[in-house]
């Protein structure tokens, strides 16, 4: 077959599996296994595809006709303009995530004017750091902030520092394993600027109601929040009340509907934000340290 013929073919046979994207899954996995973009399976339309090309182009095909994601089937997602490593061993990126990194570098952009190596540059950390994607996306944009990566998964702490080293920021983002923050509660004289999470947040007992490509496919361990979606939001704003210098922020993300949820975490001294998504859904929360004596008023 040419490349129109096997755009076709897969189109169609997504299709009949009921698939919404079944076009663009197609063109997607065409240009991954030709090595062309996009744009090149269109000029080249009519050129014939290899018989290896091809017998792999079927086989990705009927795998995504079953439900596996794409990301999943090509080991690769771009997230806010980066390319990522994902394996079924992290939770692919969202493109709702990128609110929170926005959000985030409006706060340690204006921070980010010293050296790192010597100190007083802004200090970031990501929990559930799980591909690395917010973790490197803020290193990338802010060249002298200090990042610290934590995962629980040994695995998804693998692809998160191969991801650091094809995006060129492995020296300036360090990674812990281990329980939210507890891996740096323990060293000394750390003051942080900002927080980012986006821990698991769906409940557990809707768990079976979301998307075959998500649930079939998806480490339990990067979506199951617990009965309410809040439990590791609960454990984890008492330690960030720990590590965040004064008018420090964190910045959680949840999912619409859970803002009221978030009264319920235990813990005064904090000054509280929602943020909405493109759509005007909940999306993020940012929570302010409230106090005197932190870097930030003393920068002020």
């Amino acid at each position: 077959m040419n490349i129109s013929q096997c755009l076709n073919w897969g189109g169609a046979y997504l299709s009949e599996t009921g698939s919404e994207s079944c076009r663009l899954d197609a063109e997607v996995l065409l240009a991954y296994c030709t090595g062309r973009d996009r744009v090149g399976l269109y000029r080249d339309s009519r050129q014939e595809v290899s018989a290896v090309q091809e017998e792999k182009f079927r086989r990705l095909v009927k795998r995504r006709g079953l439900g596996e994601p794409i990301a999943y089937i090509t080991g690769r997602k771009e997230f806010m303009g980066l390319d990522f490593e994902v394996t079924p061993d992290v939770l692919i990126p969202r493109p709702e995530t990128e609110l929170l990194v926005e959000k985030a570098l409006e706060i340690i952009k204006p921070l980010g004017c010293a050296d790192f190596e010597t100190g007083g540059a802004p200090v970031v950390v990501d929990v559930g750091a799980g591909c690395g994607a917010i973790a490197i996306a803020l290193a990338v944009a802010v060249k002298s902030a200090l990042v610290y990566a934590l995962d629980i998964s040994a695995r998804a702490l693998e692809v998160a520092g191969r991801n650091a080293m094809l995006n060129g920021v492995a020296g300036r983002v360090r990674f812990f394993r281990g329980d939210l923050l507890a891996p740096l509660l323990d060293i000394p004289d750390l003051s942080v600027d900002l927080i980012t999470a986006n821990l698991p947040y769906i409940p557990s007992g809707e768990i079976h109601g979301l998307m075959p490509g998500v649930k079939d496919y998806e480490p339990r361990l990067a979506l199951d929040g617990g009965k309410d979606g809040m439990d590791l939001y609960m454990r984890l704003v008492p330690q960030a009340a720990a590590l965040l210098s004064a008018g420090g922020r964190l910045l959680m993300e949840i999912a619409p509907g859970q803002e009221t949820l978030m009264q319920r975490i235990p813990g005064n001294g904090w000054r509280w934000e929602v943020c909405r998504d493109l759509a005007g859904r909940e999306r993020l929360i940012i929570a302010e340290k409230m106090g005197f004596g932190g870097r930030n008023q003393e920068a002020e």
